[in-house]
């Protein structure tokens, strides 16, 4: 069974190229456009690996992660920022609010799978 990926994110084209990358490798992917939304899709899909954008409409990518982390059965589910928030101090904010992994925009498509592979190896 392929593994299921939920990506949060908010741009369309964004979300067109991760959806071409997974798919090119077996993955399936599960899509929100917004924090609310991927925290309702998370809870009802149980994703294997979350891909979470952090500048998100409704609540943004940290409140997002700090909801999922609260549902018990989501503790251990990988969470991946891939944010276009590349400053200093950033990604120490992505894991302070729960996220495991961090990946700056814009990324290579071979950066992102490398770092979904990290978490999710075959």
């Amino acid at each position: 069974m392929s593994k299921r990926i939920l990506v949060i994110e908010d741009t369309e084209d964004n979300r067109q190229i991760i959806r071409d990358l997974l798919s090119s490798v077996g993955y399936e992917m599960i899509e929100a456009t917004d924090g609310v939304a991927g925290v309702e899709l998370a809870q009802k899909e149980h994703p294997d690996l979350i891909l979470m954008d952090i500048q998100l409409p409704e609540i943004d990518g940290y409140e997002a992660t700090r909801r999922i982390r609260a549902v018990p059965e989501l503790k251990t589910v990988p969470i991946i920022a891939v944010t276009s928030y590349a400053l200093s101090g950033d990604e120490a904010k992505t894991r302070e609010a729960g996220c495991d992994g961090y990946v700056a925009k814009p990324f290579s498509p071979r950066q992102l799978l490398a770092k979904v592979r990290e978490f999710l190896p075959e």
